[in-house]
């Protein structure tokens, strides 16, 4: 029977941005202006303080981290070192904030915007290339938050939660372009919204359900539900796969907005040993 388990006593007020990393889980707390780090073979948990929202980070293959933040896209020299920016795309934008990213196979990063209200289309997703320069690459969205392609990178699927929707693209992997959006899955307002994503090594995609309690995977070749796994928590945000064989599914949940006394766990970090296998995390090239 599989068995959910939380991860350390750290309760997020959104906690979001899971990333496996050289044997450590790092997952942010967006409200909360923090980074963690914890490795789970040595029960050690760091965190770091950051003075604005922070929504993503991903490796970078030179040394340290490029970090999604309030105020734009930055790079982190390791969790306790230097924080540089690097572009801020929506700076005549001071009520947006960036929220979800990941970088593709060829190391480019890609995160998206929203509103901190989430007014409706305020958002946008957005590249940052190997030289670090940024592009916007779609636009208008309300919630840009999961993201991840086919395994062989013919398709990008994206989630702007407003919508209800997973988005497929055609993806041209040589140019980073996305063309011709179309909703691929639609989940019913009553079971949540899709929030954060993975993909697995079969192809198929791990979607959390804010609001909804829930994990739930979809086969995108045929748009069928394949597993749901329900949490003791509503506000669940992402996932990813990690643990030294790729195995453990780990999930990020929120306590802003909720009652502590109906749901005592909520915020914190879990995890589900699964018969399935994730990918390793694209580090970014420049």
């Amino acid at each position: 029977m599989l068995e959910l388990q939380t991860v350390s006593t750290i309760r997020a007020q959104l906690g979001e941005g899971p990333l496996w990393h050289k044997g450590a889980i790092y997952w942010v707390d967006i409200l909360g202006k923090k980074i963690y780090r914890y490795f789970p073979a040595e029960n050690w948990l760091a965190e770091r303080q950051l003075d604005q929202y922070v929504g993503a980070l991903v490796p970078r293959k030179k040394r340290g981290f490029i970090v999604a933040m309030q105020h734009g896209l930055y790079s982190l020299n390791g969790l306790n070192g230097w924080l540089k920016p690097l572009v801020s795309p929506e700076a005549n934008k001071n009520q947006n904030r960036f929220n979800d990213g990941k970088c593709d196979s060829l190391g480019r990063f890609w995160a998206g915007t929203m509103a901190q209200d989430a007014s409706p289309g305020q958002g946008a997703l957005y590249l940052l290339n190997e030289q670090r320069k940024v592009q916007k690459k779609y636009s208008p969205v309300t919630i840009s938050n999961g993201l991840c392609w086919s395994l062989d990178n013919r398709y990008m699927y994206y989630i702007d939660t407003r919508t209800n929707q997973i988005t497929v693209f055609d993806f041209n992997l040589a140019t980073g372009e996305i063309t011709h959006p179309q909703p691929l899955i639609t989940i019913e307002e009553e079971l949540g919204s899709p929030d954060g994503m993975t993909i697995d090594a079969e192809g198929d995609l791990w979607v959390a359900l804010y609001h909804g309690g829930a994990v739930v995977c979809y086969d995108p070749r045929t748009a069928k539900l394949l597993y749901k796994i329900k949490l003791p928590v509503s506000q669940v945000s992402s996932c990813t796969f990690g643990g030294l064989d790729l195995d453990e599914l780990y999930i990020t949940t929120a306590s802003t907005d909720v009652s502590l006394q109906k749901e005592p766990l909520a915020g914190r970090l879990f995890k589900i040993k699964l018969g399935v296998r994730g990918l390793p995390a694209n580090s970014f090239a420049g």
